[in-house]
């Protein structure tokens, strides 16, 4: 019994719990999205395989890298890792060099022979044109799925772009082969030297379930310039990929390369490596050029010679007229009358590729944009059912790694297609900035410098500029990582908890919260470093 003056209640002691304690909110543990893995054409969890080659699981870290991307030797040395542009790594020292690591992970695959597994028969077929990037994407996707695959290439290798528009110097031979290998023991079947010209003739022959279209950018655009006596004229792939067979053109002792993109980088770089003197003629300056920057560094570094705000008008021998241009306030390119004159031996042009769309001209429902694109849906889907199509043949950037993500897309809506469902991708959590984190520590570990080829040699040969990370420097660089909006099992939780509401459930398993025991202060998530400890409503007391 209470006094007249105590207005404290009796404790209902019949409660389960009458201990427990009273909140309005309670913590949780979250897996939120990194910005690496949002700025990822190809969908990489970057985290995930970052955290097992930090811990020197490396078979581990190549199996969930290559769940998303099967060409991880080839990615670390093509891809322009935008995922390192958002890394929030910068925000203390310098990104992560996370290019470096997947080429770690994608050599020591190669050199120890670590396989990939398909998926359990499904008995359905799926015909993929083009041996590109994206088509190997899908093959290897579809493989996993349990389908039947067949890629059929009008080449005479696997490779697509890879092999005719990549120099040897940046992707060395042996690597593609080496990463289409592994793709065809999956049981992907790929046929070479046969170009698919009447694609439903090709399904219906064949027995397909399905079509995925991945013809890469193989034809070099075109420009009227008025010429006279004028000496040898090529577009840059042709150029790329007659080098690439062996069998390099004759072009005179200086070349003019008329473009300023990455082809056109590539391709002064390769004059330069056949003993020419190249000199490259773009009509914007180097601000507003589409190459990326480090390729028009490394041009540089070798050599090559750039005019900028310039374009050709007229050629008479070797004599090239060009006009000075000027860029306007939006930065197009404007005429000003005033022109010099050039010396060159032969022009390489690289204004651009388009695609080969003749095999879709007579398909119902497919429709062909004015750029030569392929119109598609959301899943890739052209307007015939199931005929898909990705890569270079649909409006998008055209990079290795927008294509080998178009690859595992496609796939998935295939797939989706075969078993008569629509593929519908998971919603994606929330992006992690660095100021959602809660990084208490400053320090001083900047990203390592892969070895650079140097000397003579690099120019006089098509030996790999690029080397790659020793196993020490590869493991530092991928602890590097901060791991944003992913637990890590710090600990921190663990020893800023107050009332002992966090249990540690062992190594990889991370943690769990005793809600018997919170008090909901918030103290775990205000101190947890990568911002992976949500603080949310608390149910009612009522059925607790």
């Amino acid at each position: 019994m209470t006094s007249r003056g105590d207005l404290t209640g009796q404790p209902d002691l019949t409660h389960a719990h009458p201990m427990r304690p009273l909140h309005a909110r309670r913590p949780e543990y979250v897996d939120l999205l990194p910005p690496c893995n949002e700025a990822c054409p190809a969908g990489e969890d970057i985290q995930g395989w970052l955290a097992l080659a930090q811990a020197g699981r490396y078979e581990e870290a190549f199996q969930h890298l290559v769940r998303d991307n099967p060409l991880p030797a080839i990615h670390g040395r093509v891809c322009y890792h935008p995922c390192e542009s958002r890394c929030n790594r910068a925000e203390l020292d310098t990104s992560v060099s996370i290019h470096a690591v997947e080429r770690f992970l994608g050599d020591r695959a190669l050199a120890e022979g670590w396989r990939l597994s398909p998926g359990a028969a499904t008995g359905k077929r799926v015909l993929i044109v083009g041996a590109g990037p994206s088509g190997l994407s899908a093959a290897h996707q579809l493989r996993r799925l349990g389908h039947d695959v067949e890629v059929r290439d009008a080449g005479p290798v696997a490779g697509g772009m890879m092999c005719f528009g990549i120099p040897a110097y940046r992707l060395p031979r042996a690597v593609i082969r080496g990463e289409v290998a592994r793709i065809e023991a999956m049981g992907a079947r790929v046929v070479l030297n046969h170009k698919v010209e009447d694609v439903l003739r090709a399904k219906d022959e064949g027995s397909f379930d399905a079509v995925f279209l991945a013809i890469g950018a193989h034809i070099g655009k075109k420009t009227d310039i008025p010429a006279r006596d004028a000496g040898k004229v090529l577009d840059a792939l042709s150029l790329l990929a007659s080098v690439a067979r062996g069998d390099a053109p004759k072009l005179g002792r200086r070349v003019a390369i008329y473009g300023g993109g990455n082809t056109a980088m590539d391709a002064a770089r390769v004059v330069k490596r056949l003993g020419y003197e190249p000199l490259i003629i773009y009509r914007r300056d180097r601000e507003h050029m589409p190459a990326h920057p480090f390729e028009a560094d490394e041009a540089i570094e070798e050599g090559v010679m750039v005019h900028w705000l310039r374009t050709i008008k007229a050629i008479e021998g070797s004599a090239f007229t060009v006009e000075e241009m000027e860029l306007d306030a939006q930065g197009r390119a404007c005429p000003t009358g005033r022109t010099e004159t050039l010396e060159a031996d032969a022009l390489v042009l690289a204004l651009g590729q388009d695609v080969d769309t003749e095999l879709l001209r007579r398909v119902p429902g497919v429709e062909l944009q004015k750029d030569g694109v392929v119109k598609v849906g959301p899943d890739l889907m052209t307007g015939h059912p199931g005929i898909f199509a990705g890569g270079d043949m649909v409006p998008s950037e055209r990079t290795v790694t927008i294509a080998v993500g178009h690859g595992k897309k496609a796939a998935r809506a295939i797939d989706a297609f075969l078993r008569g469902e629509q593929h519908r991708p998971r919603e994606k959590a929330r992006v992690v900035g660095f100021r959602d984190l809660h990084v208490w520590y400053s320090t001083e570990a900047d990203r390592t410098v892969q070895p650079h080829l140097e000397g003579p040699r690099r120019i006089e040969s098509f030996d790999e500029i690029v080397g790659g990370l020793s196993e020490p420097a590869a493991t530092f660089e991928a602890k590097r990582c901060l791991s944003c909006g992913n637990c890590y099992e710090c600990d921190g939780c663990l020893g800023a908890c107050p009332s002992g509401a966090v249990i540690k459930l062992g190594r990889g398993s991370r943690y769990r919260f005793d809600y018997d025991r919170c008090t909901g202060c918030a103290v775990c998530a205000e101190q947890c470093p990568v911002d992976a400890i949500r603080m949310s409503p608390a149910p009612t007391t009522e059925g607790r």
